[in-house]
């Protein structure tokens, strides 16, 4: 799975939206945008708070992981 559709299936399953993700970032609504758009890639200090943000690991956010694909497809 492509980080940028775990980053939309992570913030939805938490309720989250595209803003409220952005400001728990302390970045810009457009970054979130283009991160799930697969226009540009999140730098490694926002891949670590999206990690903390949803509680899971950098290598479970970034590798593409069977076992957090199918916790995502539930």
């Amino acid at each position: 799975m492509r980080l940028s559709e775990k980053l939309r299936k992570l913030r939805k399953i938490n309720k989250l939206s595209k803003e409220q993700l952005a400001e728990k970032l302390n970045a810009t609504n457009q970054a979130v945008s283009e991160w799930e758009l697969e226009k540009i890639y999140p730098d490694i200090l926002n891949l670590v708070k999206l990690s903390d943000i949803f509680n899971i690991s950098l290598d479970e956010l970034i590798n593409d992981d069977i076992d957090i694909q199918r916790k995502l497809s539930k």
